[in-house]
């Protein structure tokens, strides 16, 4: 590997042309910087400088050292800083999985804060859909989960608190035949009807849904965003979260019904592996721990368009 001083000298010979101005910007005798080429091809026994022209070049051997020795130098001074950094306690990666019922747009600020740290620590997020989450920490495909449902599950060392309650409507298109149905809606009505559902992404089993009566047809969907606009659009019917709803409910775009068998809230979790605590896990836990953000992310973007 070159030295720092050698790569500079490479570096200053190519962009300048002339040992003499390689010297003056090397803060060097030109004879020094003579001694210092002719060593450097000794040492690799190549030609590295042309010397024939008016202009001092680099061979195609010289080009390819110069530009490796910087690859090089940087890879080194990386790995440098890297090492110091998880010496420090950070980690060198973090990776988020956040259930797909949570919208990215209410990260963005939390992860410009993480950015003004500068750990170091390179920030992943994906999303996952219902049992998808809690498997993504079990198998190690995530070091921290946020929004996952249902009780967590039997994971080694696993370690969770509550993010909120996200509360639920059943809604129908006005132009769908649930809506001109009086009273609570029995299984049977709802059962003769297309449910629309976000696709389970777990890997490992069949998966679930919420809300489906057996037999029930489906239009299973990729996320909560395309859901409603599917039910917006008469496509299907079944449960929504009423924040992100309520002005399609409001404006009349979509209709609430009541239900015979209501549906109780959802508890959504953050959790993470006991074993695999950096800073970086901590100061993203200390905010999600925080009301003011747990209460946007559970409440969501309500739907406007």
């Amino acid at each position: 590997m070159l030295s720092e001083d050698e790569l500079a000298l490479l570096e200053a010979i190519r962009e300048s042309g002339s040992l003499s101005r390689a010297a003056v910007r090397l803060g060097k005798a030109p004879s020094t910087i003579s001694h210092a080429a002719r060593q450097l091809e000794a040492r690799f026994d190549a030609l590295l400088f042309d010397r024939r022209r008016y202009r001092l070049q680099l061979t195609p051997a010289g080009q390819l050292l110069a530009q490796e020795a910087a690859r090089l130098m940087q890879d080194v001074s990386r790995l440098s800083r890297r090492v110091k950094q998880i010496a420090s306690g950070w980690e060198d990666r973090l990776w988020i999985v956040t259930d797909e019922i949570l919208e990215f747009e209410i990260f963005a600020p939390v992860i410009h804060s993480f950015d003004a740290l500068q750990s170091g620590v390179a920030l992943r997020m994906t999303t996952e859909v219902l049992g998808g989450t809690w498997e993504a920490l079990r198998e190690g495909r995530a070091d921290l989960i946020v929004g996952a449902t249902n009780e967590p599950p039997a994971i080694p060392k696993l370690r969770w608190f509550e993010l909120g309650v996200m509360d639920w409507v059943f809604a129908v298109s006005p132009r769908h035949p649930l809506a001109k149905l009086a009273g609570p809606l029995e299984r049977d009505a709802v059962a003769r009807h297309r449910s629309v559902v976000v696709a389970d992404s777990s890997r490992s089993s069949a998966g679930r849904a919420y809300g489906l009566v057996g037999g029930q047809a489906t239009l299973a969907v990729p996320s909560m965003r395309a859901k409603i606009l599917a039910q917006r659009q008469g496509l299907g019917v079944g449960w929504l979260p009423r924040q992100r709803v309520a002005g399609l409910l409001k404006r009349g775009e979509l209709v609430e019904k009541t239900m015979a068998d209501p549906r109780e809230p959802n508890i959504l979790y953050v959790a993470w592996r006991g074993d695999h605590e950096g800073r970086a896990l901590s100061w993203w836990l200390e905010q999600l721990r925080q009301p003011r953000l747990a209460k946007r992310l559970v409440r969501g973007l309500e739907i406007t368009e």
